[in-house]
């Protein structure tokens, strides 16, 4: 038996970075992780380079923490290059798992994205219509960017993905958990979700009563009672179908549950739920009533769609053609 440590890879793709931070957050505990792992590839910390992780055997990483969507090619490559190289491949954190909020571009196109950016938005101004290319030819040499995609996709709609760690980020205590599985060799069976299978409601210590939702407000409209549930009192809360595992503790300082950790097991489309939940509270007997209360809840499909657009039944929406003309040569190597 070899007396070697496993060897540990952490990537961060397309998300916010808040995830690295969370591993951080492990604060001494992260001493035990270096005790435990030898980590072998982790760029957001340490000089790693792409070729290092290209030189290793397949499979020589025991375990690879791969955060953020895929965006773009880059993304892409690292994905199925670590999953190449790693044994077990986990999407740790909501963008790797169902996209997150980069995954919320789905509601626009790739042209859409690129025409504010570049073009629309008020803060812009690039009179020489310049766009990003993905090879320019400078004194230096050539110099290149990752081509964009049109569609943010979940990891594991990419490569094959071995267990998936929510929140956005985890939380100290569900890394901590994880890495302690792996440790020890108790990981639930290949595809699970590494986590509690409740609802945040279930941990949520504010006392809860009949719901009967007549309007919804922003969070800056009232000052909640801070005993009673948050979406009794006409604030937003993913809660009643999001899975547990964080503790409530956005509830717990007055701020509804967004959805971060996901759906929880059976539940085909995370949106689709947090939709159904809410429709259930409703105080209203007809339709135009429904959708007056409705009208009180800015961005539906935001709020519904937050953190699992690319990983539910819509993953993105449906593209028209023939409407607006490509924003220019910013061609994207993309797959169906």
């Amino acid at each position: 038996m070899s007396n070697q440590k496993p060897k540990l890879a952490l990537y961060w793709a397309s998300s916010c970075g808040g995830c690295e931070i969370a591993v951080l957050g492990l604060h001494e505990k992260i001493l035990d992780v270096a005790a435990a792992f030898e980590i072998v590839f982790w760029p957001c910390v340490m000089d790693f380079k792409y070729a290092d992780v290209e030189a290793m055997e397949d499979g020589e990483i025991d375990v690879c923490f791969f955060n953020g969507a895929i965006r773009n090619d880059e993304n892409a490559h690292l994905a199925h290059l670590l999953r190449q190289k790693s044994k077990v491949l986990v999407a740790f954190g909501s963008c790797a798992y169902g996209g997150s909020m980069p995954g919320l571009a789905n509601f626009y196109t790739r042209d859409d994205v690129l025409r504010w950016v570049y073009f629309d938005s008020p803060s812009t101004d690039n009179p020489d219509g310049v766009l990003p290319q993905k090879r320019v030819d400078v004194p230096e040499g050539e110099l290149r960017l990752p081509g964009f995609w049109d569609t943010v996709r979940t990891l594991a709609q990419v490569v094959p993905v071995d267990y998936f760690l929510p929140g956005c980020p985890p939380e100290a205590s569900s890394i901590e958990a994880a890495v302690n599985a792996i440790v020890s060799g108790e990981l639930p069976p290949p595809g699970s979700v590494i986590g509690v299978d409740v609802t945040v409601c279930d941990e949520c210590p504010r006392e809860k009563h009949e719901k009967k939702i007549k309007r919804f407000y922003r969070p800056q409209e009232i000052i909640p009672d801070p005993n009673t549930c948050l979406l009794e009192q006409g604030l937003f809360c993913a809660g009643i179908a999001t899975r547990a595992g964080c503790g409530a503790k956005c509830p717990q300082v007055g701020f509804g549950c967004r959805g971060c950790y996901g759906p929880n097991e059976g539940v085909l489309d995370h949106g689709a739920r947090i939709l159904s939940g809410i429709a259930s509270v409703l105080d209203a007997n007809t339709e135009e009533e429904v959708e007056a209360i409705l009208d009180t809840l800015p961005d539906p499909a935001g709020y519904f769609y937050r953190f699992h657009l690319p990983g539910s039944l819509l993953r993105r929406r449906g593209r028209v053609s023939g409407k607006r003309q490509p924003v220019g040569e910013a061609a994207v190597h993309e797959p169906a």
